[in-house]
């Protein structure tokens, strides 16, 4: 249903009702989306109630913090300090970027009901250092070292996300202290889950980073097999841009340290800066190849690819620790961007052409902008922790993986077309130097072509017969009616022969009013003088051209594969000479050559 038709039933309505709607709709839907609170009162002062009854829990609400500019306070100050501790001030589950290290305090009480075993879980893998220490009346019963750049050998369970378990008695009220300290956003999305419903949890993740992931290694499979098919540079840039973006998301949702570089400290503090460039220098050479394709000239073209080149720099100073990840980060931030708003007037160009590549690449930039919005709303603590909020990157990707794999699918559709148009092409010419242009038949070099293919296959038992034939009287209808008249006799000489041949024989012109028929896998010699005689009867009936009857004649001369030559150039110089013998004899005759015709004529 097109958009005006949808459109159709709410014309009914008064438009300010309508539009004081649909506005409000949509505040409600966004709040619903992002998770907002409609309140946004602190409930830091409650403490978090731990029954078994409710699995788990979002212990945010609960939360209050101290920031440790020293980086050097202990566990034990922060206890003697829990007076200072106050509400987080940003959205939910964020802190946003922060350049020191910050004390969570979390109030626990646990129902006398709980058997006591919960598990403690971050789910924001790229957080390098966390301390947590599990207190009860100003002493520590459990702490732990997680993070991202702890050994994951080492962790207390080998999970994708910072999971603790925490053992504590029934009925007891406790402290969880933590001690955050990254590089990038402190985002914090933190809950308390017993064993089962964490596992689901974890199980659930799992399984959706799983398909992601599996989908765009389906992509990358695609673009090199395409690449390696067509070798058209599209599509090695495609898969250049893709694996960028892939090991980005590994990076960021703890897959690439849980699986890909196990231990690798260098690589997981590298991974992100690393893959982010790679995603972005993949985007200028795609964008600029599906815009402009192969131009130098093209000033977009130039700009783009030293873009390209810039990234790859970077990637390699980074590399060396020259920048660090915290700097490479805005420099990303700000150079993720650029492909996207330099590519935009030309997609616009080609979107009004009614260029689907255009409207494809629009609609990416325009989920990728919301859904870095998103994140950078996330990492500045302006938008809340949620489901959605902490994934719009993977499903923004992934969307716009499926959109450049649209533009992929017209590049090999216009390939396509293009290699069809080629192939026309060189069939015409081809068919141009081998075929008469006014009768459509094969000219000389196509009966050649004919004969070189046929005579390897003729034997005693399977002769072939040519016959070379010459019109009697072409000439005075020339002259009395014209060329446009002897054309169309031509053709309509052309349409008798071939309506008393068989579909496997050949009628060739050789030029003028020459004709030659081809006929193989005949019998004996008899089924082939039979055949001359039944083409010479053919012309002894007029030929009516519109309003002109006219008359032609028809002499014959013909020679048999293997019994009087093998070889093309043999046999065409036999009947011709055959033909030569009966215009002289008499003309609208048949006459077959086996040799002494040949040497009387030379």
């Amino acid at each position: 249903m097109s958009a005006p038709a949808l459109a159709t039933p709410f014309r009914q309505l008064p438009a300010a009702p309508w539009r004081w709607v649909a506005g409000v709709s949509s505040i409600l839907l966004l709040l619903v989306l992002l998770g907002a609170p409609i309140s946004t009162a602190w409930a830091g002062a409650d403490r978090v109630q731990l029954r078994d009854d409710v699995p788990t829990h979002d212990v945010w609400p609960a939360a209050s913090i101290l920031t440790d500019a020293s980086r050097v306070m202990s566990v034990q100050d922060a206890m003697a300090r829990a007076p200072e501790f106050s509400a987080p001030p940003r959205s939910s589950g964020t802190l946003g970027v922060q350049t020191h290290a910050v004390w969570v305090r979390l109030p626990i009480a646990v129902s006398p009901t709980s058997d006591g075993i919960w598990l403690l879980d971050i789910d924001y893998p790229v957080l390098q250092r966390l301390e947590v220490y599990l207190t009860q009346e100003g002493h520590v019963s459990q702490q732990a070292t997680l993070g991202s750049l702890q050994p994951f050998s080492q962790r207390p369970l080998r999970s994708r996300s910072h999971a603790l378990p925490l053992i504590m008695q029934p009925g007891q009220h406790y402290e969880v202290l933590l001690r955050v300290e990254t590089t990038g956003a402190m985002v914090l999305p933190i809950t308390l889950a017993k064993p089962p419903a964490w596992h689901s949890a974890a199980m659930n993740e799992q399984m959706l980073q799983g398909m992601l992931t599996g989908l765009a290694l389906c992509l990358l499979i695609y673009s090199l097999a395409q690449w390696v098919n067509l070798r058209d540079v599209l599509f090695i840039q495609y898969a250049l841009l893709i694996t960028g973006s892939t090991l980005f998301s590994l990076h960021l949702f703890g897959l690439g340290s849980q699986y890909l570089w196990r231990d690798n400290a260098w690589f997981e503090l590298h991974a992100a800066g690393l893959s982010a460039l790679m995603a972005t220098c993949g985007s200028f050479l795609f964008i600029s190849q599906a815009l402009v394709g192969d131009r130098p000239q093209s000033r977009l073209l130039r700009a783009m690819r030293g873009g390209a080149l810039l990234c790859a720099m970077l990637g390699v100073v980074h590399a060396l620790d020259v920048l660090s990840t915290a700097a490479i980060a805005i420099v990303v931030s700000v150079l993720g961007l650029v492909p996207a708003l330099m590519g935009i007037p030309g997609a616009v160009r080609r979107a009004r052409q009614g260029d689907p590549v255009g409207t494809s690449l629009l609609l990416a930039w325009l989920i990728y902008f919301a859904a870095t919005a998103t994140v950078i709303g996330v990492i500045r603590g302006w938008v809340p922790v949620n489901f959605w909020t902490l994934h719009s990157f993977s499903f923004g990707a992934t969307l716009d993986m499926l959109l450049f794999m649209r533009v992929l699918g017209l590049r090999t559709k216009a390939l396509r077309a293009e290699a069809i148009h080629a192939n026309r092409e060189r069939d015409a010419m081809r068919s141009l130097a081998h075929t008469d242009p006014l009768t459509g038949l094969p000219n000389r070099r196509g009966l050649n072509i004919a004969l070189a293919s046929a005579l390897p296959r003729c034997g005693p038992d399977k002769l072939l017969a040519v016959y070379v034939m010459d019109l009697d009287g072409f000439k005075p209808v020339n002259d009395q009616h014209g060329h446009d008249v002897g054309d169309e006799l031509l053709v309509a000489v052309t349409r008798r022969l071939q309506g008393h041949i068989r579909q496997s024989d050949v009628v060739a012109r050789l030029g003028g009013d020459e004709f030659v028929v081809m006929t193989g896998d005949l019998g004996n010699a008899l089924q082939a003088q039979e055949l001359g005689l039944k083409l010479l009867d053919a012309f002894r009936s007029p030929f009516s051209l519109g309003k002109v009857q006219v008359e032609v004649g028809l002499t014959i001369g013909y020679a048999i594969a293997p019994e009087d030559s093998n070889d093309a150039v043999g046999l065409l110089k036999l009947a011709d000479a055959a033909m030569y013998s009966g215009k002289q004899g008499g003309k609208f005759c048949l006459r077959r050559n086996t040799g002494d015709l040949a040497l009387s004529s030379s």
